[in-house]
């Protein structure tokens, strides 16, 4: 029951890891405009995401651009691209093996198929985490860099946005449920609980037989190995009388 309410609870926690990989990979707050120094009078707040670029007026208007040349985009920023989308397909492979590998779910298979199911699931968030650790730690480290940087213009300077804050949540989501499925199936097993799920009634049938065979071979083996000697000593008994 441990190791149930241990799946279940990592699951949870895969699930709003995963939710929270997507919301962050389309969000375009990853970086903000800083206030520092002297402010724009026509622009109010700037931010910068993975797909698109969006700006607020002081007007009240509200426009956003997308990136749609990926070339031309800065070397960590297509790499933060890459990642948090394999991190979100990694992270989708593993709650459909988690769902089979979930010990209080019928489907799936035996328990040692549900077993490995488990692991491999919990390798997959555990991957996830880190595809998406990633990306979140070079964008901070480039948005904090160019900000100590002082020949870069304050109007230009930039700060870690909450796309960035969630993506970071989601990684720490992700590796606790990847840890919590592995862990749940470390263990050594004991018991009939854990006793593989017996074959089908033909295989079983076909099983005993040869077993039964097996046993009037060694019998037999047995009997001819033993009637040399009881013969030779009839033999010397007759010699006596």
């Amino acid at each position: 029951m441990a190791s149930t309410g241990m799946q279940i609870f990592g699951f949870v926690l895969a699930l709003l890891g995963i939710m929270g990989a997507t919301v962050a990979t389309l969000l375009p707050n990853w970086k903000v405009s800083a206030d520092v120094g002297s402010n724009i009078i026509t622009a109010i707040s700037q931010m910068q995401g993975l797909w698109m670029d969006c700006t607020w007026y002081s007007t009240g208007m509200f426009s956003c651009t997308l990136k749609y040349s990926v070339l031309s985009l800065p070397a960590y920023l297509q790499t933060a691209r890459t990642t948090m989308v394999l991190c979100c397909v990694m992270a989708a492979m593993g709650l459909c093996l988690a769902s089979l590998g979930l010990k209080c779910t019928r489907w799936g298979g035996g328990r040692r198929s549900k077993r490995h199911a488990a692991i491999a699931s919990g390798a997959c968030f555990i991957a996830a985490g880190f595809l998406c650790l990633v990306p979140a730690s070079w964008f901070t480290n480039e948005v904090i860099t160019n900000f100590l940087d002082s020949s870069v213009p304050e109007s230009n300077k930039f700060e870690p946005g909450g796309a960035v804050y969630v993506a970071f949540v989601s990684a720490g989501f992700l590796f606790v449920g990847g840890s919590l499925f592995c862990m749940s199936c470390s263990g050594k097993r004991h018991g009939p609980q854990d006793m593989i799920l017996l074959p089908p009634p033909d295989k079983l049938l076909l099983q005993q037989q040869l077993l039964q065979q097996q046993q009037q071979d060694q019998l037999q083996h047995q009997y001819c190995s033993l009637s040399p000697l009881d013969n030779k000593t009839g033999y010397s008994l007759q010699d006596y009388v």
